[in-house]
């Protein structure tokens, strides 16, 4: 009840104030890696059910060997620990490499800058790793097979197609271009490329933005959201949706996450699987 009663003052005390000062502060709030403590009590979601961090422990400690995609700023990796005795991290946002850097490396964790690279070119050879995951990060199954040994294990969750597209309509913005990315379309793929797939699930978690600068900063930060979105263009759906705020009413959005949890078949069984998917 007190973790309520704190969040609805944050709520209040950030509704409270003015237009222009909300925006000026989006834009000046500092941000590293994939730190979201910055929306404290001012955009709100609902956690997943499957608590991924405790369905990636209980594999970690079976394993070896993993590779983190895109890993950010290390948060989430380094809160896993302790770690397989080989693990590394890609990273391909350019300005949290150095922060992943400075988080992992006393983990003994190395990470790779892909900021030039692709899905398609993971710098590993054949059969590296017991274990790849992918929280919130692009893949491409074929690669992620490629790098792991036979009968190595895939892990992600992935943010749906669908994700916060309340905001998207409230704004009159177009809707995600990846609409149709949702767990059926991983899981075909994945299968396609040699997977089995394991474990699945899908979700849309409710979520709350308080104010206007919530709204602002999290589309600085996640700019694929509405992509082109600027300040001038949408001026006036944003001063709307702030007096809407303002009166009392927040946005109310919905989370899409989904869990794939895939293990890499043999050769002779990928190609039974992709002839039997023709």
């Amino acid at each position: 009840m007190g973790g309520l009663r704190i969040v609805y003052r944050r709520a209040l005390y950030w509704s409270r104030m003015g237009y222009e000062c909300l925006i000026w502060q989006a834009d000046q709030i500092p941000f590293e890696g994939w730190d979201f403590g910055v929306f404290r009590g001012r955009f709100v979601e609902t956690e997943p059910s499957w608590e991924f961090s405790k369905l990636l422990r209980n594999r970690i400690r079976h394993s070896s060997s993993m590779l983190d995609l895109g890993t950010g700023g290390g948060e989430f990796l380094s809160s896993l620990a302790p770690l397989p005795p080989q693990t590394v991290a890609t990273e391909a946002y350019e300005p949290n490499v150095p922060i992943a850097r400075r988080r992992l490396a006393p983990l003994g964790v190395r990470v790779f800058d892909t900021t030039e690279s692709s899905d398609e070119a993971l710098p590993f050879t054949d059969g590296t790793f017991d274990l790849v995951v992918s929280r919130h990060e692009s893949y491409a199954p074929s690669e992620v097979r490629r790098v792991l040994v036979s009968g190595g294990t895939f892990v992600t969750q992935q943010v749906g197609g669908r994700d916060l597209e309340e905001l998207n309509r409230a704004l009159g913005a177009p809707p995600h271009t990846y609409r149709e990315w949702n767990r059926e379309a991983a899981t075909d793929e994945l299968e396609r490329a040699g997977f089995e797939v394991l474990e699945w699930r899908e979700e849309l978690l409710p979520g709350t933005f308080y104010d206007i600068g919530a709204v602002v900063l999290y589309l600085r930060i996640i700019p694929w959201q509405i992509p082109g979105f600027d300040l001038a263009g949408y001026d006036q759906t944003l001063r709307s949706l702030h007096a809407m705020m303002e009166s009392g009413t927040p946005l109310k959005v919905n989370g899409h996450r989904f869990l794939v949890i895939a293990r890499s078949t043999s050769d002779v069984m990928a190609g039974k699987q992709e002839k039997e998917c023709r």
